[in-house]
């Protein structure tokens, strides 16, 4: 299910990321919560009081020397008024009222989502002395909060979550949700349009010419999909266009709400860093995943073929349980294989596995005596049941279940991939104490 966004915008300097950090709860939250995203833009996962929520930090709003409302201040709040569903204005309580927020609010008056007029730096409890110039942005009653020590944030967040729409879980319309993921320009839209049958995407050579989500349901052999095409993920460096950015968080949105994300890859460009850090994002936000690598019929040279095996290999072996297909969505070559990836991806996404099988499994590991030690304390493992799916959870219950380190987690994956067809799939493995 996607979460609710709360965008939070200012120039900078007002202590934009400081509020960030404390709604998170990180003592750095502006790179610890998503990898490869940069320090001016980040998004982040956040709670309050069981409320989950996005929060989207987008940057500083700058302006040029020689232009006190550059063209960035419209772009960030016009596009965070769009996607968001709540917006936190944050000004300044020392330096008072600047052009810049006088011109935000001008904007923001025009949109009917919820917007918050936060003042910080008001670091004395109970005197809103400062907040009061800010009346005159007409944006409603300022908010007094220190983001450095934390006064009035409770509040805040209170009212905040208050104003998130109310809880609709994902629709179970039976339906596989497939994200298409990957890079500008890897291909994506030509092969929904090849998978649909028709030119539901706009195609085009020029890189992230896809700003928006697009999606089409359609079914085949019996079985419906919802596939989302969604804009090219690119280095965060490169987001030089607030819209663009927005695009960014709109596929985010589309891979919480599918069951299995199409990973598609220019095979001519080679596997990047770009592309691992998006196939690590699918992974984290528990995808089913296959990697398409698209344009295959352009490899023509063995020794190129067998480069790519080696660096997908390399680069993309945290995911080595996502299925490979070769094609070409120009010319249509083994495009039918991905509905029968996306089925077998989705059948293991969605799996439960039987307690009794899973035990079984667990008998015959410990014949072969593997566990961990600390001192006098040795791992004993008591027994094993499956406790979620899309995607599977495996909790295993044992005597000291602190001695289980990363290693023996993924030691415990590896024998579960080898017992069950887990193929397409991340799993988690957990371990909690016997009662």
């Amino acid at each position: 299910m996607a979460l609710p966004i709360i965008a939070v915008v200012g120039r900078p300097n007002v202590g934009k990321s400081t509020l960030v950090n404390r709604i998170a709860q990180t003592a750095d939250a502006i790179v610890h919560e998503m990898r490869g995203v940069t320090r001016d833009r980040s998004y982040h996962q956040a709670d309050w009081n069981g409320r989950e929520f996005m929060l989207i930090d987008t940057g500083g709003i700058e302006h040029a020397a020689d232009d006190p409302f550059a063209e960035s201040i419209k772009f960030q709040a016009l596009v965070a008024a769009e996607e968001a569903d709540v917006i936190v204005v944050v000004v300044d309580g020392k330096t008072g009222v600047m052009d810049e927020d006088m011109q935000v609010a001008k904007l923001l008056k025009r949109v009917n989502t919820p917007t918050f007029l936060v003042v910080n730096k008001s670091d004395t409890p109970g005197d809103d002395t400062m907040s009061h110039q800010f009346w005159a942005l007409g944006m409603g009653e300022p908010w007094p909060v220190s983001a450095t020590h934390g006064h009035g944030t409770g509040d805040l967040l209170d009212a905040l979550v208050d104003a998130l729409p109310p809880e609709i879980p994902h629709a179970d319309d039976d339906a596989i949700g497939v994200a298409i993921i990957g890079r500008p320009n890897a291909g994506k839209s030509s092969l929904l349009n090849r998978l649909i049958g028709r030119d539901r995407a706009i195609v085009s050579d020029v890189a992230g010419t896809t700003r928006d989500s697009l999606d089409a349901t359609i079914e085949h052999e019996g079985r419906m999909y919802r596939f989302v095409d969604t804009a090219g993920l690119r280095r965060k460096s490169q987001i030089d266009q607030d819209v663009e950015y927005y695009g960014f968080v709109r596929a985010m949105r589309a891979i919480d709400n599918a069951d299995v994300a199409l990973l598609v890859i220019d095979s001519v460009i080679g596997i990047t860093d770009q592309d691992q850090r998006i196939a690590r994002f699918a992974e984290e936000r528990g995808c089913g995943l296959t990697i398409v690598m698209n344009k295959w019929d352009l490899i023509d040279d063995e020794e190129k073929r067998e480069e790519l095996k080696y660096h997908r290999e390399e680069k993309l072996g945290f995911i080595s349980y996502a299925p490979v297909l070769r094609i070409s969505a120009l010319t249509g070559q083994r495009v039918h294989r991905v509905f029968d990836t996306i089925d077998k991806c989705y059948s293991s996404y969605s799996i439960q596995i039987s307690t009794s099988a899973l035990n079984k499994m667990l008998t015959e590991l410990r014949d072969f005596g593997h566990t961990v030690s600390k001192g006098k304390q040795t791992l004993r493992v008591h027994y094993v049941t499956q406790t979620h799916q899309k995607p599977p959870v495996f909790t295993f219950f044992a005597n000291h279940p602190r001695l289980a380190n990363d290693q023996y987690k993924r030691y415990m994956e590896n024998r579960l991939r080898e017992h069950f067809d887990l193929t397409g799939t991340p799993l988690t493995v957990k371990f909690k104490q016997k009662d």
